[in-house]
Formats: C-alpha cells, sequence, structure tokens
C-alpha cells in the first residue's frame, strides 16, 4: 500500500518513513501544504498521514482542500497540539482520526491498519488464494500447509496481487500502489520481484497461481479455474476429438 506522509521536520519524517517501509508500505514525503496537495492530485494514495503545522498551506487547510477536491483517501493528522479544539477542527476539515505528538509508532500502526480496514470496507486479517494463505496482521505467507519466507516488498507485492485476484493487474498499477515516487518505470524491477515471488509460491508439485498476460500484466488463477497448461491441454483434446489441428490460440 502507498502512503503520503506530510512532515516538515526531517528527523521525524525519517523515522516513521523507515518505520512503515519495513512494514510494506510504500511512502512518499512531502514537507510542505502546497506539495501535499500536488502530490495527491497526480498519485493515488491509500492514506495519508498529515501533520497540521507544516510550512505554507497548514493540515488543516490541506485536509479541507482534500475534501472539497473530492478525494476521500484517509487523513490521520499528527501535531503537538493537544487542544480539544484542534482536534475537533481537523475532524470538522474531513479528518478520519487524530494522533497527538509525542507519539508511540506502535499506535501510529494500529491507526493506520484500523483505517485501512475501514476504508476497504473491513479488509480480511486473511487472503486466501486457492491453498495460498496470507496473513495480514504478521505479514506471513503460507501454502499447502508451508511457510514462505518473503522480503518486505515480495511481501508487499504479493499482497497486492492476491487483493487484486481475478482480474489482470499492470505494471501501471503495481508501481502506483507498492512502490514510490522513486520507482523508475523504464526499470525491470516489478518483473524482477514478480518473479521471484513466483519461484517461491509456484513450487512443484503444486498448480501454478500466478501467470503473466503479455503486454497486459499478472494475474492469479483462483480456486477451479484451470491452469495454464490444463487449458491447453483441453484445446488439444478438442481439436483432435473434432478431427483437426490443435487451436493456435495461445493461454498464460
Amino acid at each position: 500500500m502507498r502512503l503520503l506522509l506530510v512532515e516538515d521536520d526531517p528527523r521525524i519524517a525519517r523515522f516513521v518513513a523507515k518505520g512503515l517501509r519495513e512494514r510494506a508500505y510504500a511512502v512518499d514525503i512531502s514537507a510542505t501544504g502546497d506539495d501535499a496537495l500536488y502530490q495527491a492530485a497526480i498519485n493515488s494514495y491509500d492514506l495519508v498521514i498529515l501533520d497540521v503545522m507544516i510550512p505554507g498551506r497548514n493540515g488543516f487547510e490541506v485536509c479541507r482542500e482534500l475534501r472539497r477536491a473530492g478525494n476521500s483517501v484517509p487523513i490521520l493528522m499528527l501535531t503537538a497540539r493537544d487542544a480539544v479544539e484542534d482536534r475537533i477542527t481537523g475532524l470538522d476539515h474531513g479528518a478520519d482520526d487524530y494522533l497527538t505528538k509525542p507519539f508511540e509508532f506502535r499506535e501510529l500502526l494500529a491507526r493506520l491498519g484500523a483505517l485501512l480496514r475501514r476504508s476497504a470496507e473491513m479488509r480480511p486479517p486473511q487472503i486466501v488464494v486457492a491453498d495460498l494463505v496470507l496473513d495480514t496482521g504478521a505479514q506471513s505467507v503460507s501454502r499447502a500447509g508451508r511457510t514462505i519466507p518473503l522480503t518486505t516488498k515480495e511481501y508487499a507485492l504479493l499482497e497486492f496481487l492476491a487483493r487484486s485476484a481475478g482480474r489482470v493487474v499492470g505494471r501501471a498499477e503495481i508501481a502506483e500502489h507498492v512502490w514510490d515516487e522513486t520507482f523508475d518505470p523504464f526499470s525491470n524491477l516489478i518483473e524482477v520481484y514478480v518473479n521471484r515471488v513466483r519461484r517461491k509460491i509456484d513450487f512443484a508439485p503444486l498448480k501454478q497461481l500466478l501467470h503473466t498476460r503479455r503486454g497486459a500484466g499478472y494475474f492469479f488463477v483462483l480456486a477451479g479455474e484451470p491452469s495454464s497448461s490444463e487449458r491447453q491441454a483441453d484445446d488439444v483434446s478438442h481439436a483432435r476429438s473434432r478431427g483437426g489441428a490443435p487451436s493456435r490460440k495461445t493461454h498464460v
């Protein structure tokens, strides 16, 4: 998932971004209100962490402008101001939650998780694709009862693809949600990570789940759907039963 962190204190921004990236979030950082509005206009974010006291337009104004523009992204406001009036102001401007500084990073993670679950209509604690199981809380993965070790970025990619099971997901969409603004669209990084994930989850003798559709993207075969080899075998069998040549149609 991709987050926008709006914080003008470089020390706090580095600390929070580092912790979030270690939890498989992709994080973009803005230091001013105007830049935050620009980033939110050109990128698709799953959540915004918004400090109140930032240069230019403050957090309250940024929050109000996002809502005026029809942006419904969940917003968690951060501030050192603990007055009840400030919390009410933030919520009245469209914020979804409010956290005062200093805060425990664990509490930040808990509030982020709650907002993301709420925004996605209660994201399930587990994602199941055939015999592949992702525990989103522990960020652990198993298939057919076998634990699969993944790096942070491999897990983030797999979770995004698993949440999109049943449809083809292209490079641009993957980059938008799994990588941050430093991603080079001309690199082959996505292909490299997809291949790494595929080697780890699609081990013999189990059926292949993660497939590539050339020129389009990647998709998971859901339970009950035939795999590529099964569909090709069906084509050959059907053609032979009709006395013709096998179909040249390629399946992925």
